[in-house]
């Protein structure tokens, strides 16, 4: 079965409208782990414009102390490190709250939000150095990816342990067309490939971007993916029905 890690970012750029504490991330971890949800992603970003380097370490330390079994998954690009305006770097965060996964994205600085998997197409001797390096922290290490075959065979050489397959394009596609649009089977088909050569060679597989209890419905079908990481469908459903209700909805989803 695969199981639903929900992104907390759009909780805190709520919040950070007003620069007090409501919405509480702690709070909605707390929601989402109580309707059903197996993990709690964040993707703090340098110019911490929703997660902050504190949201990092309080979650850290409510699913330390609280729920020692549900994985944290800490989201960014390994090669952002810290600036002036408090961003520690993602080594340091990594380091210091030891979450059990770690997805590495090629996000630029500013990048509104992940667009495209890494590009492997040369060995990328920087990258597997942080792979070893979050390794070394406890960490397992998983690469957004595109759902590229060469591409994720790349993955497994630069070390890491599971790819998230990045699903933008088919929930673009999902939207436009629906479900039984030949296209939207096609790309639905790619991702089913990538996802089972991925297994074939020793990767786990995750998931992620612009899923919703719409496309789910068919993706939903690759059993193959372990994870989904779901933020802003989830609190976009979450305003309509309340935050534990949509956490509900999105495991049921994927049951």
């Amino acid at each position: 079965m695969t199981v639903l890690s929900v992104n907390l970012n759009k909780i805190a750029l709520l919040r950070n409208a007003r620069e007090g504490a409501r919405p509480s991330v702690v709070d909605a971890a707390r929601v989402a782990l109580a309707a059903g949800a197996q993990g709690i992603t964040v993707h703090p970003r340098p110019d911490q414009r929703h997660i902050r380097t504190s949201d990092v370490f309080a979650l850290a330390d409510l699913l330390a102390s609280e729920y020692p079994d549900i994985e944290f998954n800490i989201e960014g690009n390994p090669m952002a490190g810290p600036n002036a305006g408090g961003y520690p770097g993602l080594d340091a965060l990594i380091e210091k709250t030891r979450p059990a996964q770690a997805t590495l994205v090629p996000d630029s600085d500013n990048q509104l939000t992940s667009d495209h998997g890494w590009n492997l197409t040369t060995f990328n001797q920087d990258l597997a150095d942080k792979i070893a390096l979050y390794q070394s922290y406890g960490a397992r290490v998983s690469l957004f990816m595109d759902p590229d075959i060469p591409q994720i065979q790349q993955a497994q050489l630069h070390g890491a342990e599971r790819v998230e397959l990045y699903t933008g394009p088919f929930a673009d596609l999902y939207s436009e067309y629906g479900a039984e649009n030949q296209s939207v089977q096609s790309s639905f088909q790619n991702y089913l490939a990538a996802a089972r050569y991925a297994n074939q060679i020793g990767l786990g597989v995750n998931a992620g971007h612009d899923l919703d209890l719409h496309n789910l419905t068919l993706f939903s079908q690759i059993t193959e993916v372990a994870e989904v990481s779901i933020g802003h469908a989830l609190i976009c459903d979450a305003l309509e029905m309340g935050l534990s209700a949509s956490v509900s909805a999105y495991v049921k989803a994927l049951a």
